[in-house]
Parts: structure tokens; C-alpha cells; sequence
């Protein structure tokens, strides 16, 4: 044991009483602000570029003011006419997501994604419903062939069902409501390349919404949406031509 001069016990130092909880606050605003700044940005824009990311696309009237939107984009080495059946044919008991299967399956939804163009799946207009679950889906509002597929409803945060006529889409409603846009747009690269973006536009009341939407929903969305985004361009360019493929290597 270590002693002081008088030969007593060394005095423990002790931690400075109300320390604790002001450093715990300091830490936990630095994450927030670090999440906020640096990686929530990438989660919402993730391979879209600047340009991309601000400006307008169709299906955006669906929302005309979000409180939250979100755009993603991958490139696919294919016209806009090989990309556009796999969009067609989206829904649980119909092509699937093209996202993580199994984690949607826990919840229940009932997806499998089909790594074919499945031909009795390629009739779709506007007012059809695209299933999300065994329950309920979303429906198309929009749909210029080999352009745009936009989806758009009026979801109950109290039952999760998504309204099939459209109510409140564009305008404001009175009680709990998330109205969303979810909106699939198809820009050409030249004759052989298309830019697939996806965008999400989300407004919600009441504001206290907001919270478990940013923590949880944002995150969750990036996860499956990149996922499916990936999906439909490994499925599309897997079904080029082999000689086409050779001739680009």
C-alpha cells in the first residue's frame, strides 16, 4: 500500500460530482451531429449524383412538399427497354423486390424474387395495386412505359394500410397520415446504358412522426432499397447477350 509523507494512505482521487451525465450528453450529441452531417447524406443519396439528388423528377406531384425524401441510383449497362419489364413486374406474389428476401420474409411479407421476366406479370396501369404484403400494397399513379413507375398512397400509421384511391395524396388531411411517393425513373445513356434512379418523398402528421421515420425507417429503407437497386442491375445485365457481354470486356 502506498503511503504519504505521515506515512497515512494515499488519498483516492475521486470523480468531480454532475461530470458524468454533461460528457455523456457531449458524446451523444457528437454522434447525432456526426450521423446527421456526415452519413445520413450518403444513406439518402446513395450513388445519385448532386444534380440528381436536388433536382425535380416525375412523381414528385404525388408529394409536393415532403418532409423527408430520399434519392438512389445505379447505372446498368442495358437500354431502358431490357430494365423496364423487372419494374413492371414488382410485388410479393409477383417478381419481388429483388432486396433481402429473408428479412422480409421474417416480417412476413411474403417475397421471392424471380431472376426471370415473368410474362403473365407484365401487364400494369394506373389504379393497380402493387402488393408490399399478403395484406396490402401501393398503387401505381403514374406509368409512362420504359420512363416511369411512380407509386403513391395515403398510409394509416395506425393500421399500416395504404388508402387505394388516392385520398390525400397532393393535399393535407386531418388525423395521423404518412403520404408517400415512391417513384422509379429511367434515363437512357446513350443506346446501351440506362441511369435507374429511385426516389421516396415522404410528408407525415403529426410531426412527432418524424422520429421514429429518420431512426428507423430511413436506415432500414437505405438497406433494402440499395439492395434492390443492385438487384434488378445484376439481374438485367446477367441477361445480355454472352457475346454482347464478351464484345464489351
Amino acid at each position: 500500500m502506498r503511503t504519504g509523507r505521515n506515512g497515512g494512505a494515499a488519498p483516492r482521487v475521486q470523480p468531480q460530482p454532475g461530470w458524468k451525465g454533461p460528457l455523456a450528453a457531449l458524446g451523444a450529441a457528437a454522434a447525432a451531429a456526426g450521423y446527421v452531417l456526415a452519413v445520413r447524406p450518403r444513406l439518402l443519396n446513395w450513388g445519385a449524383t448532386a444534380q440528381e439528388a436536388a433536382g425535380p423528377l416525375a412523381g414528385d406531384e404525388l408529394v409536393p412538399a415532403p418532409r423527408l425524401q430520399s434519392t438512389r441510383a445505379v447505372s446498368i449497362a442495358a437500354p431502358p427497354s431490357a430494365v423496364w419489364p423487372w419494374l413492371v413486374q414488382l410485388g410479393a406474389g409477383r417478381g419481388g423486390m429483388y432486396s433481402y428476401d429473408a428479412l422480409e420474409n421474417a416480417a412476413g411479407l411474403g417475397m421471392h424474387s424471380a431472376d426471370r421476366i415473368i410474362p403473365e406479370f407484365q401487364q400494369l396501369a394506373v389504379g393497380d395495386l402493387i402488393p408490399l404484403s399478403p395484406s396490402g400494397g401501393i398503387p401505381v399513379r403514374r406509368l409512362e412505359p420504359e420512363r416511369v413507375l411512380a407509386l403513391g398512397g395515403t398510409m394509416d400509421p395506425r393500421t399500416g394500410q395504404v388508402a387505394g384511391d388516392g385520398a390525400g395524396i397532393g393535399r393535407r388531411v386531418a388525423g395521423p397520415r404518412l403520404a408517400i411517393g415512391w417513384t422509379f425513373v429511367l434515363q437512357p445513356l446513350g443506346a446501351r446504358s440506362t441511369r435507374l434512379l429511385a426516389r421516396t418523398r415522404y410528408d407525415y402528421s403529426p410531426l412527432v412522426l418524424g422520429i421514429p421515420l429518420r431512426g428507423l425507417l430511413e436506415p432500414l429503407q437505405f438497406l433494402m432499397e440499395r439492395r434492390m437497386l443492385l438487384g434488378i442491375r445484376a439481374r438485367v445485365e446477367r441477361r445480355r447477350p454472352r457475346s454482347r457481354r464478351r464484345r464489351g470486356r
